[in-house]
C-alpha cells in the first residue's frame, strides 16, 4: 500500500498503481485462502488434542479398576472429561497461532527498523512491555482458575455423595442439611467463578487495550516524521499498516500465553490423574496352570476349586480379603499353588470375579446388562435368573429383558439390584466367584430361594462369599470364621455354631440386619 501511494498517486504512475493494486488483491487472496486452512488446521489440532487426552486418560483409568475409586474422586474424573480437555485442546490451537504471532511481530519489527529507526524501536520495546504486563494478568487468572477447579471438584464429590446416599440421607432426615451444605459450596463457587471473569475481563481488556495504545503512539510518531520532511506519504501508510497488522499478533501472542496458563492448570489435573500407579500390574506371559484352589497364607483361608465357602468375618476383613483375592492389590494370594501376581493379569480377571456390594448397575437393556459379553446363550441365561430368584423382575418390567435400566439402577429396588447383581456374576461364569453379602437386601424367603440357586449353579466351581446369612451358611460345603483377618475355625455351619465367636457373628448380624425389601 505503501508503494502504491509512493509510486502510484505521489509518482503519477498508473501503471505503478495498477501492478501494485494488483498484488494488493493477490495478497487478499492468499490471506483469504491462508485463513481457510488456518481455521481447519486449528480446528483439528483443538480436536485431536482433546480426543487424544481423554483416549489416555480412559484406558489408564481403565488400567487403574478397582483401585481407582481409592485414589481419585469422581470431581476428578468429571471436571477432566468436562473442561480439562477442552482446555488443553484450546491450548494447542491458540499456542499455533501464537507462534505465527510472534513470526509476524519479528517480520514487522525487521521492516519497521529498515524504514525508521525511531519508530521501529518503539516497536521492539512495546510489544514486549504488552506481553509482561498480559503475562502477570494471566498467572493471576490461572490463580483463579486453579481455586474455581478445585471447588468444582468438591462439589461434583458433594453431588454424587447426595445421590449415591439420597435412601441413607431421607432415613434420617438430612437432605435439608445436605442440600443447604450444597448451596454454600455452590454460592461459593458462584463467588470464585466472577472472580475468575474479573481477571478474564482485565486480561481481555489489556489485550485490546495495549497494542491499541502502541498504534496510537506509532502513528503520532510516523506523523510527526512526515511533517519533518524525514518520511514520505506512502511510508507513513506503510507503518500505518504495520501498527494496525501488530494488533493481530500482539493479541495472538497474549492470547496464546493466557491459553497456556490456563492448560498448565488443566494438564497438572490430568497428569496427577495420569500418576497414580494400578494397584497390581501384570506378569509377563507364562505357561498359565488349570485352576486350582485359591490360597490366602496371611489369613490362612482356602478356597476349594469346587464347592461353596462361607466366610464369617467383619465388614473390613472381608473387603480386604476379596481385595486379595481378586488381586486388587499386592497379594500372597495363590491359585493351584502358583501365586496370583506370577499371572497375567488379564487371566486373573478371566478367571476370579470379585463382586462387592456395591457393585454398579449400567444404564441400557437388561440382556445386555446381566449378559456383557454377549454370549447370547438364552439357556444360561434363564438358569442365572432363576438362580438369583429375579423371575418376577423381568416379568415385571415392560420388555422384559429387552427393558431398559437406569444409571445405577435407580429405578429399581435395593433387592431388585442385589438379585440382578447376583444374575449378571452367575452368567459371567468365572472360575472362581467371590462375593460380598450378596443376600443382604432381600427378605428370608428370598434370600433362601439365591442361596439354593447359588449353590445349585456353582456346584463344579469355586464360590466363596462373605456373610452371615443362615440360608447361605446352610448351603455352605465349607465354612470359615474370620477374626482380626486370621481364619480361627473352619467346618460346617452346624459344627460352628458351638464357637462362641461364631455364633455371635452369625446371630448379630442377623439381628442388625433389615427385614429385606420383599420387591
Amino acid at each position: 500500500m505503501g508503494e502504491a501511494v509512493t509510486a502510484g498517486i505521489v509518482g503519477r504512475s498508473e501503471a505503478a498503481l495498477a501492478w501494485w493494486s494488483a498484488a494488493i488483491l493477490a495478497v487478499g487472496a492468499v490471506i483469504a485462502l491462508s485463513a481457510m486452512g488456518a481455521e481447519r488446521a486449528g480446528l483439528l489440532a483443538q480436536m485431536k488434542a482433546g480426543y487424544e487426552t481423554i483416549r489416555l486418560v480412559t484406558r489408564h483409568v481403565c488400567d487403574l479398576g478397582a483401585s481407582l475409586e481409592r485414589q481419585a474422586s469422581a470431581g476428578d474424573l468429571v471436571t477432566v472429561g468436562v473442561s480439562d480437555i477442552t482446555l488443553i485442546g484450546r491450548a494447542l490451537e491458540r499456542l499455533a497461532r501464537g507462534t505465527g504471532g510472534v513470526t509476524g511481530f519479528l517480520l514487522i519489527t525487521v521492516l519497521a527498523l529498515s524504514a525508521s529507526w525511531q519508530a521501529g524501536l518503539l516497536v521492539l520495546v512495546a510489544v514486549p512491555v504488552i506481553l509482561l504486563v498480559t503475562t502477570r494478568l494471566s498467572r493471576a487468572l490461572r490463580d483463579r482458575q486453579e481455586q474455581v477447579r478445585a471447588q468444582q471438584r468438591d462439589l461434583t464429590d458433594a453431588a454424587v455423595d447426595i445421590v449415591r446416599g439420597l435412601r441413607v440421607l431421607r432415613g434420617f432426615g438430612g437432605e435439608e442439611l445436605f442440600a443447604r451444605r450444597y448451596r454454600d459450596g455452590s454460592q461459593a463457587l458462584r463467588r470464585a467463578s466472577v472472580q475468575q471473569a474479573r481477571a478474564t475481563a482485565m486480561l481481555s481488556a489489556a489485550s485490546t487495550f495495549l497494542p491499541g495504545v502502541l498504534l496510537t503512539a506509532v502513528i503520532a510518531l510516523v506523523a510527526q516524521l512526515v511533517l519533518d520532511r524525514q518520511m514520505t506519504a506512502g511510508q507513513m501508510v506503510s507503518f500505518y499498516g504495520y501498527s494496525a497488522y501488530l494488533t493481530s499478533p500482539v493479541s495472538r501472542m497474549t492470547t496464546a500465553a493466557s491459553s497456556a496458563m490456563q492448560a498448565h492448570v488443566a494438564a497438572a489435573s490430568v497428569t496427577r490423574l495420569l500418576r497414580i500407579e494400578p494397584a497390581a500390574r501384570g506378569a509377563a506371559p507364562q505357561a498359565v496352570p488349570a485352576p486350582g484352589d485359591l490360597h490366602d497364607p496371611g489369613s490362612g483361608l482356602r478356597v476349594p476349586a469346587r464347592g461353596l465357602t462361607a466366610v464369617v468375618c467383619s465388614a473390613g476383613d472381608a473387603a480386604a480379603l476379596a481385595d486379595r483375592l481378586g488381586r486388587y492389590g499386592a497379594t500372597s494370594v495363590t491359585c493351584g499353588g502358583q501365586p496370583l501376581g506370577d499371572l497375567p493379569l488379564a487371566e486373573v480377571r478371566r478367571r476370579i470375579l470379585v463382586t462387592p456390594a456395591t457393585a454398579r448397575l449400567f444404564a441400557g437393556p437388561l440382556r445386555r446388562e446381566l449378559d456383557p459379553r454377549d454370549r447370547a446363550d438364552d439357556g444360561a441365561l434363564q438358569a442365572a435368573i432363576d438362580a438369583a430368584a429375579a423371575r418376577d423382575i423381568i416379568d415385571a418390567l415392560p420388555g422384559g429383558l429387552d427393558a431398559a435400566i437406569a444409571s445405577g439402577g435407580s429405578d429399581l429396588s435395593g433387592g431388585q439390584q442385589q438379585r440382578l447383581r447376583l444374575a449378571r456374576a452367575l452368567m459371567a461364569d468365572p472360575a472362581a466367584l467371590v462375593l460380598d453379602s450378596p443376600t443382604s437386601a432381600v427378605d428370608a424367603t428370598t434370600e433362601s430361594v439365591m442361596a439354593a440357586g447359588l449353590a445349585r449353579l456353582r456346584r463344579g466351581q469355586a464360590t466363596v462369599v462373605f456373610t452371615t446369612s443362615r440360608p447361605l451358611l446352610n448351603q455352605a460345603d465349607h465354612v470359615a470364621l474370620v477374626t482380626d483377618g486370621i481364619v480361627t475355625a473352619q467346618g460346617t455351619h452346624q459344627s460352628l455354631m458351638a464357637d462362641l465367636r461364631y455364633r455371635s457373628l452369625v446371630m448379630g448380624g442377623l439381628a442388625g440386619e433389615p427385614e429385606g425389601d420383599p420387591a
